[in-house]
């Protein structure tokens, strides 16, 4: 997992601290609890804040995809030789099962595009291990989801959504995730840590 880094130039338009406060009463009016993850523990700010920042280091990294696509584009593949076609019906189960596999093989486990959505990059960090959890992406996407409601105007907008929008950029993705590690260190709650402290 990259190093988070603390992306530079973003469109002001989604950091702004008119932005940040309008989440803020959004989140406060949330139906359930937005630093709560799925384990029913509270989330710090900089927990989340550290995940937003490794999700943007993640998709620097490999690059932003404004959609999942699992496949290569075919049309790569149209002269490649030795293509079987699986519906021959002279073909024997053996014959299948390697044209499968090959297809499997080619087609799914190489050449991956390492490009990932904005969702598949905040569960990637929390899968990690390193600079979030799945909690701290169950509440980063919460945190996101406000601050897109605050950003947009409209009480359903969401992230993921958002994201998917054919004019949508790489730069609008890191302004997002910079606003939401700014967003959490501002009003999220402090860790068990400093509360003792």
């Amino acid at each position: 997992m990259p190093k988070p880094t603390t992306a530079t130039a973003v469109p002001a338009t989604l950091i702004t601290d008119a932005t940040l406060s309008k989440a803020q009463e959004i989140a406060a009016r949330s139906y359930g609890p937005v630093w709560t993850g799925p384990s029913g523990e509270e989330s710090s700010g900089e927990a989340v804040a550290r995940h937003l920042e490794a999700t943007i280091a993640l998709l620097d990294k490999d690059g932003w995809s404004r959609v999942h696509t699992c496949f290569r584009d075919r049309n790569q593949d149209k002269d490649r030789a030795g293509d079987v076609n699986p519906d021959d019906e002279s073909m024997t189960v053996k014959q299948m099962l390697r044209a499968l596999l090959r297809f499997v093989h080619d087609d799914i486990g190489l050449d991956l595009d390492p490009r990932r959505t904005l969702d598949t990059a905040l569960r990637h960090v929390g899968e990690d291990g390193t600079y979030g959890d799945s909690d701290t992406a169950h509440v980063a996407t919460c945190v996101l989801d406000r601050l897109v409601q605050a950003h947009t105007g409209s009480d359903y907008a969401r992230a993921t959504a958002w994201s998917e929008r054919q004019h949508r950029t790489h730069a609008d993705i890191t302004a997002l995730l910079t606003a939401g590690a700014r967003f959490a260190r501002t009003y999220g709650p402090a860790s068990a840590s400093d509360r003792a402290a």
